[in-house]
This record gives structure tokens, C-alpha cells and sequence, in this order.
């Protein structure tokens, strides 16, 4: 930031502390002047004066003795530089120069934690996850589901009154746009019809069911007592099914409960809830059994109760010794933060407990494990199957989005799911991996199916042991002696050398460049952004392979490539939670079809629940995340209460949205509708916004009349009419606020810039069409 011409350094001092905002990376917003781009095809480009300004004031004019970083997570460690032991030369240690550096980070993020203690040198401490909370159908969808009980209640006792709720149910279902996303038609000649809307109708209720949603943001310091930590710990001590299946044993009913169940399942979170908080006040567990669940009560199981009551008692314990506060005043003192692990409470880790302390990750030795593996190929089979449901054919090329977070949360599924899809196996010996056995085909029983991999940054920095594995892997399947219609990757080596699978970012550097691209309004159509991706992830990993130029290579294996494919593994993370997913997953499926010139189909897996994988489209995964998150009711009141911070995020989400549509066209017209009215329609959260933080609004506003000017959204024509009302109101608040009479801001128009108009991004597009069209 310039004013008359001097760099200003914002912030707020409080005698002996003084609280900044970390200065911008570089220009990625709209009315940019153009040099945005050179962000968008330079990944190597370090960041504007200002960034080093601040730092250097806060070190050699306010004379800080050290820096404490509010994450998760900065910038700074993920500045241009060596992967690890960074010497002078590399920008983050060049940056931050001879200040300490302590980092409040998540106890659920030792990917992008340990980066920032590799690459900047930070002690860690980290703070609890959010406490999340079950949640249930609203508006439209709670409507559907007691029509839909009603029918069922009514279909045999009383035909008529059935009948006609299966009028009111479809005429429900047409009004609300649902019938397209159900695939559904009535029609005379199919009775099944209906049948299938139903099946279909309680699969969407039962994902919100089956969804848990935080409550808000965690409080740095903050420990939950009384109910909320009854709400805390009951769904970790479920992440298996375990106590759902305890609870279910007492009521005499079969342990193995369908998804399908949704009276049963809320039932079943309730008395979870109950039984934990009857042991955190004290009482005597099988008298709260008896209370709690009443004349439901079939048998009390004293061994499965003596050890929920136990488990309680020793993660509360845990919770009470949290102590985040004392950890960073120690720190702050020079005093020694211990070290702990770190992962997902969601998936039973209760060993990060307490928090407060200095995280590391784990011992890849082992990965992907062998309860992994079991998850892994069973995620490979669910892909196949539904490619082959949908198109008829296997798919010859999978497209891979391959993060750290897969081995860290769950130690490698996704490595596994590689693995199943080329047919080979990890051999074990003492737990470590030794090295890979092929699945003969006769025991595969279909073809070995080719992978394009997109590694992250940090899992190439973190685990590149890993991505070694993989490719000896993938190498060794490629030189098979077997029929190219029976191995994919051979079909589609044609006979060469194979050539690399697995690719990434150049090294030192981070990111996909598609979201600063999205974000600055740097594209004209899908192409460009596919150009952006096919530009920074142009570099090959592998055994004896580091970041090696490979732009040929990636753009060959997208020729091929039939679907994409991430995953989510958590409810405290989504595909909405960062522009990273679309980055590199709409990034990479804009790039597949420009390349290829078919329209490749994009999917989400899931494996939040290990007994239960499932894969959705992209398109499904999406309505999903924002039905039980983003529009919901219960989630937006939780943020709300966080003020600042809570209109952030939201506004972030809405812009998410935004951006997978435009890498790769999947958010129905719906969703902006609907994000519309309830943001910026709807007075009350109008107001909200108004109060606590007026630019969330404006983006958020901003980036919808951008997407109904791209042609990305058919907008309700009501809605449309209100959202430029609210968007003049808007920009005149903002006025009044800041007093601006004269000079620009960001915000406002969107000034759309292409690679036409800076002559150095042109001629790396020009190349890459070159290459695109085989030239």
C-alpha cells in the first residue's frame, strides 16, 4: 500500500505489541492494472515491496523480539525457495530475517504446519478443532421429508390420502427444481417412477443427516464444557460407528444401520450425546442408559458401557489440560513448547489431545496402511463402477488430485486408490512398506487403469518418499508384457518409454495459479484457465525425477484422460473450505477437456465414514456441501456469532462457488439463486453483513453479477432485479464509510484481462496451444 509515496504499514498498537494484517502476496483482484499476470504465469515472481516492508519495519523500526503468525495458515512460508534448510536466498527466510516466529495453527493441519516449520523456522501451537454439530433438513427439504413420512405412514392403511401426497410430493419436487437433480419424470407407463424419486428424495435427506456442520470457529484458548463437550466428544467416539452401534445392541436392533435410516440415525445422535454428558456429570452409566433411553431399552451391555465411560473420562481429562494460552505466553517468554501429535479428532486421533503444543506428522514408512488400503481399493472399485454405470466403458485415463492431507488424515487412501486403479498391491515387512506386488489380471478381472497425478507442493516437500513409491509402481505396471487393451498405460506409452505420471508445481514453489486467475478476473473463457494449470503444473516427480520441465508430458496424458477425482475424508474440511480444490481440481478437469476435446467427467469420493464409501459427481458433491453447509440456517448462525471473521468466511465460500463453476461449469443456476437470496436478499443477513464487515458483502455481491455477465449463471430475472438494487446500495455505503472522493479501490466493476493483453503470458498460451494441438 502507497500513499504519497511512501509504503504504509497498517495496524493497531497496543504499547509493546502491535497486531498487522499480513501484507497481499501480489495483486489478485479486480481494477488490477495488469501486472496480476505476472502472478498468474510466474510462479517464481517474489512478492511486492510492501511484503517485505512490513517486516522489516516490524523488526528494525518497532523493534519486535519476535513474530507471532495468527493461522491457519500465511503466505509467507510458502514464498519462492528451497523445499527445506532455506538459506538466505530463499524468501521466506530472507523476509523474516532474525525475528523468531511462533504459529497458531490447528491441530488438524500438519501438512501446512510443517511447511511453515520447515520453510519459515515456526514453533507451532496449535489449538483445538471446531466442535461439530449434527444437523438436520430445512425450508424445502424438511417439508419434502414429512410429506415423504406421511406418504409412507399412509400407503397401505389409506390409499387416497397416499395418493395424493404423491401428487403433492411431485408437484413439491417440480417447483423446487428438484425433479431434474432426481432424474425424475412422472409417467403413467413407469409407476416405478415414483418409486425411484423416493429412494432418491430420502439419499439426499440422509447426507444432511449424515453431515456434521461446526459450530462456529474455535476460540483460541477456549476448551468446551458441559453439553458442547458432550457435542465435542460424541462424534469422535463414533468416528467408526462405534457407539451408534452400542446404543443400537441395548435397543435390540441389528448393529449394521443403513444410511437410509435417518429417524434412526438423529435418534441414535441424541442418545449419544446423553450417555456422554450423563458421564461428564457424573451419574452412573447404566442408570443414564435406563433414563435416556427409556422404554427403548432392550439390554444393558455393563462392558461396552464400563468403556464408553472410560473413553469419556480420558478425553475430557485431555481437554482439560489443554492450556493453548499458557503454551503461547511460554513460547513468547522463550520458554519450550512441547511436541505432540496432530491429525483428525473426527477420525478417533484423540492422541493430539491436549492442544497447546508444538505438532509434528507422522512416519511414512508405513503409508498407505494396511486400513487404508482396505478403504483405497474399495474407493477404486466405487469409481469404476460408477464411470461404468454412467458411460459404459471403463475409464482408460483417471486424473488424480493428490494432496498431503490424504496421508496425514488418512494415511495414504488415495495412494491406495492409485495402486487398485493400475492393479498392484503394497508388500509389507514389520509394518513398513518394502515395495509393490502386480495384481495378476486374471485376480484384477478388468483393465489396469491409467493415472495422470496432480501432487500438491507440500506432499512433494513432506513425502516424497511416497511419490518414489508410487511411480516404481507405476513404471513397473507401464513395462507389463499384456495386451494395451488390458493395460491402459500401456496403451497409452504407444509403444515408447513410458513417460512421467505424476506432476506438480516447479520446485520451491506452491499453488496451481488457477485460483489468482479466477480471483483477478484474468480469463476469458475455460480455456485460459486451462492454460494457467497446464503452465504451472508442467513438472514432473519421480524416482530420480525433481520439478524437470515436462509441459509435452502433462499435456499428452490429458489427451487421454476420461475422468478427475478428489475426495473429501472429513466434515471439517470441504471442497468449499479452500480455492485450492478448485484450482487443482477444476483446474485440472478445464484442462482435461480443452485438451482432449471431450467433455471428461469430474467426481468427489468420500470416505468420512470407512464402512461407507461413496462417490458422487462433482455436480452432487457440490449441491451437497452447500446444502448442509454454506444455506444452511444452523451453519450461517454459528459464523454469524464470530461477527468479522464469520462474514469472511462466508463471503470466501460464496466466492468458492464461484470459482468451481468457472473451471468446470458444475454449480446448477439454483445454487446462485439461492445464494442470493439468502445472503443479499434477506434483510436480517443484509444487516448482518452491513454491521460487521461491508466488503464480504460487496465481493460477495460482486462475484455473482460477474458470474450472470459471464454467461455462468441464468439468473432468476426477481433475483437478478434485487441484487443490483443491493449492489448500488453497497457501493454507496462503502463511499459513505470510507470517505472516498477521489483515487480507486478495489471492488466495483470487473475489468476482465486475457493473455491477449500482456505480451509475455500471450506467447506462453501460444506455446501451449502449440502443444495442445499436437504441433
Amino acid at each position: 500500500m502507497v500513499h504519497d509515496r511512501e509504503l504504509v504499514i497498517t495496524g493497531v498498537s497496543f504499547g509493546n505489541a502491535v497486531v498487522c494484517t499480513q501484507p497481499k502476496r501480489g495483486c489478485a483482484g479486480s481494477r488490477c492494472d495488469g501486472q496480476v499476470c505476472r502472478i498468474l504465469h510466474d510462479p517464481e515472481v517474489p512478492p511486492p515491496h510492501h511484503y517485505l516492508a512490513v517486516y522489516r519495519y516490524l523488526e528494525r523500526v518497532f523493534g519486535a523480539d519476535l513474530i507471532v503468525h495468527v493461522g491457519t495458515h500465511g503466505t509467507l512460508e510458502f514464498l519462492p525457495g528451497k523445499s527445506a534448510a532455506p538459506s538466505g536466498e530463499c524468501l521466506p527466510d530472507a523476509i523474516l530475517g532474525d525475528l523468531p516466529l511462533l504459529y497458531l495453527y490447528n491441530s488438524d493441519n500438519p501438512s501446512e504446519g510443517t511447511i511453515a516449520k520447515r520453510r519459515a523456522g515456526a514453533v507451532i501451537v496449535d489449538h483445538l478443532q471446531t466442535v461439530m454439530a449434527p444437523t438436520s433438513p430445512y425450508g424445502v427439504l424438511k417439508e419434502l421429508e414429512e410429506k415423504i413420512a406421511e406418504y409412507h405412514k399412509f400407503s397401505w392403511s389409506d390409499r387416497a390420502r397416499a395418493h395424493a401426497l404423491q401428487h403433492q410430493i411431485s408437484d413439491l419436487v417440480r417447483r423446487e427444481g428438484l425433479d431434474r437433480e432426481l432424474g425424475y419424470q412422472a409417467s403413467h407407463h413407469d409407476p416405478a417412477a415414483f418409486d425411484r424419486l423416493i429412494e432418491g428424495a430420502e439419499k439426499l435427506i440422509s447426507g444432511i443427516y449424515g453431515t456434521r456442520i461446526p459450530e462456529g470457529m474455535h476460540v483460541f484458548g477456549r476448551i468446551p464444557s458441559g453439553r458442547t463437550r458432550a457435542r465435542f466428544i460424541a462424534p469422535v467416539l463414533n468416528h467408526d460407528g462405534h457407539l451408534h452401534r452400542l446404543i443400537a445392541g441395548m435397543m435390540g436392533l441389528d448393529e449394521k444401520i443403513s444410511d437410509k435410516e435417518t429417524a434412526l440415525l438423529r435418534v441414535l445422535d441424541g442418545f449419544s450425546e446423553e450417555l456422554v454428558f450423563s458421564v461428564l456429570e457424573g451419574v452412573d452409566l447404566p442408570e443414564a442408559a435406563r433414563g435416556v433411553l427409556g422404554d427403548r431399552l432392550v439390554r444393558t451391555d455393563e462392558e461396552g458401557l464400563s468403556s464408553l465411560r472410560r473413553e469419556v473420562r480420558e478425553i475430557s481429562s485431555a481437554l482439560d489440560r489443554s492450556d493453548e494460552i499458557g503454551s503461547l505466553l511460554n513460547g513468547v517468554r522463550g520458554g519450550y513448547v512441547p511436541p505432540g501429535p496432530s491429525g483428525l479428532l473426527s477420525r478417533g486421533k484423540v492422541e493430539i489431545l491436549p492442544t497447546g503444543r508444538n505438532f509434528y506428522s507422522l512416519d511414512p514408512s508405513s503409508v498407505p496402511t494396511e486400513a487404508a488400503w482396505e478403504v483405497g481399493t474399495r474407493l477404486a472399485e466405487v469409481l469404476v463402477e460408477r464411470y461404468r454405470e454412467e458411460h459404459g466403458t471403463y475409464p482408460e485415463n483417471v486424473a488424480l488430485l493428490w494432496m498431503a492431507s490424504d496421508i496425514m488424515w488418512a494415511d495414504g487412501e488415495q495412494c491406495a486408490q492409485a495402486l487398485a486403479l493400475i492393479g498392484a498391491e503394497p508388500v509389507r515387512e514389520h509394518g513398513r512398506l518394502k515395495g509393490v506386488r502386480i495384481i495378476p489380471l486374471e485376480r484384477l478381472g478388468r483393465p489396469r487403469i491409467d493415472l495422470t497425478v496432480r501432487v500438491s507442493g507440500i506432499l512433494r516437500d513432506c513425502f516424497f518418499g511416497c511419490i518414489e513409491f508410487l511411480d516404481d509402481a507405476i513404471r513397473a505396471v507401464a513395462a507389463l508384457d499384456e495386451p494395451p487393451e488390458w493395460n491402459y498405460l500401456r496403451k497409452h506409452s504407444d509403444g515408447k518409454e513410458t513417460g512421467p505420471r505424476i506432476f506438480g508445481a516447479p520446485r520451491g514453489t506452491y499453488g496451481m495459479g488457477v485460483n489468482l486467475a479466477v480471483y483477478s478476473s484474468a480469463w476469458n473463457d475455460e480455456s485460459d484457465l486451462a492454460n494457467v494449470f497446464i503452465y504451472w503444473n508442467g513438472y514432473s516427480y519421480g524416482r530420480g525425477v525433481f520439478g524437470e520441465k515436462s509441459t509435452e508430458h502433462l499435456i499428452s496424458q490429458l489427451r487421454t484422460v476420461d475422468a478427475t477425482f478428489n475426495k473429501t475424508a472429513t466434515d471439517e474440511y470441504d471442497l468449499l473450505g479452500c480455492c485450492c480444490y478448485f484450482g487443482s481440481h477444476g483446474g485440472m478437469t478445464a484442462a482435461a477437456r480443452e485438451v482432449s476435446g471431450r467433455e471428461v467427467s469430474a467426481y468427489y469420493g468420500d470416505t468420512r465414514n470407512t464402512s461407507r464409501v461413496e462417490v458422487r459427481t462433482l455436480a452432487e458433491e457440490l449441491r451437497r456441501v452447500v446444502r448442509t453447509k454454506l444455506l444452511n440456517p444452523q451453519y450461517i448462525d454459528g459464523l454469524k456469532e464470530h461477527g468479522y471473521a464469520g462474514a469472511a468466511e462466508l463471503s470466501k465460500r460464496a466466492g468458492r462457488v464461484f470459482g468451481w463453476d468457472a473451471t468446470t461449469g458444475e454449480v446448477d443456476d439454483r445454487i446462485f439463486d439461492d445464494i442470493a437470496r439468502t445472503f443479499l436478499l434477506d434483510a436480517e443477513n443484509r444487516e448482518f453483513f452491513r454491521e460487521h464487515n461491508v466488503f464480504a458483502m460487496e465481493e460477495m455481491a460482486r462475484r455473482l453479477l460477474e458470474a450472470h455477465a459471464r454467461g455462468m449463471w441464468q439468473a432468476d430475472e426477481e433475483v437478478l432485479e434485487g441484487l443490483r438494487a443491493v449492489y448500488l446500495q453497497i457501493e454507496g455505503d462503502l463511499e459513505d464509510e470510507m470517505g472516498i472522493s477521489s483515487g480507486d479501490r478495489q471492488g466495483g466493476s470487473v475489468e476482465v484481462i486475457t493473455p491477449d493483453e500482456m505480451k509475455a503470458w500471450k506467447a506462453q498460451v501460444s506455446h501451449l496451444k502449440r502443444h495442445a494441438a499436437g504441433q
